[in-house]
């Protein structure tokens, strides 16, 4: 009995030691790729690139925080039931829990189509019109609409600010001046 609580013990402790569980899933560690960030284009290309992924396909959710200033906020907006708009303010961590799973579960891509840019000092303003898709292999969005983005560079990198958006819909189509050329 002593020996069989002996191995029973060593054998929990390899497996914690190890990082590994009783099932067969697949432990992914991320990394933070720090030029990420050393230009506006590479940030915007990395904040599209880090939330999009077939389905199953795990996020880089240490990469996805490191775009973001403490205390940034992600800000959804649309139409309620009654039909009136509203703004619901997440952090990342709080998008994390609330959209990680549904990403993964369903895949998700989202692709930048146009951009346009104001910038004062230190301080851009990026209206950034996208489409969403379930996969890399689909033609048609399931999805439109513009993540309104606003950046900050520090000298040393950028940082995302917010990120405000809304879905197109039929009654709020996006304009022609936030459509590719």
């Amino acid at each position: 009995m002593k020996k069989l609580l002996i191995l029973l013990f060593v054998s929990s402790l390899a497996t914690n030691l190890n990082g590994q569980n009783n099932t067969d899933e697949e432990v992914v560690e991320f990394t933070i790729d720090s030029s990420a960030v050393l230009t506006l284009d590479s940030t915007l290309k990395n904040l599209y690139g880090v939330i999009s992924g077939e389905k199953g396909e795990k996020r880089n959710w240490k990469q996805f925080k490191f775009l973001f200033k403490p205390d940034a906020k992600l800000i959804p907006s649309g139409k309620n039931n009654a039909g009136v708009y509203q703004v619901r303010y997440m952090s990342p961590d709080d998008y994390i829990k609330n959209s990680g799973k549904w990403l993964v579960e369903n895949g998700f891509f989202e692709k930048e189509i146009s951009r346009r840019v104001n910038n004062f000092g230190a301080i851009t303003q990026v209206f950034s019109t996208y489409k969403s898709y379930y996969s890399k292999k689909d033609t048609e969005p399931f999805m439109r609409g513009i993540n309104s983005i606003q950046l900050l560079n520090d000298g040393e990198r950028w940082w995302i600010i917010n990120i405000y958006w809304t879905q197109e819909t039929d009654e709020n189509p996006i304009p022609k001046a936030y459509l590719p050329d």
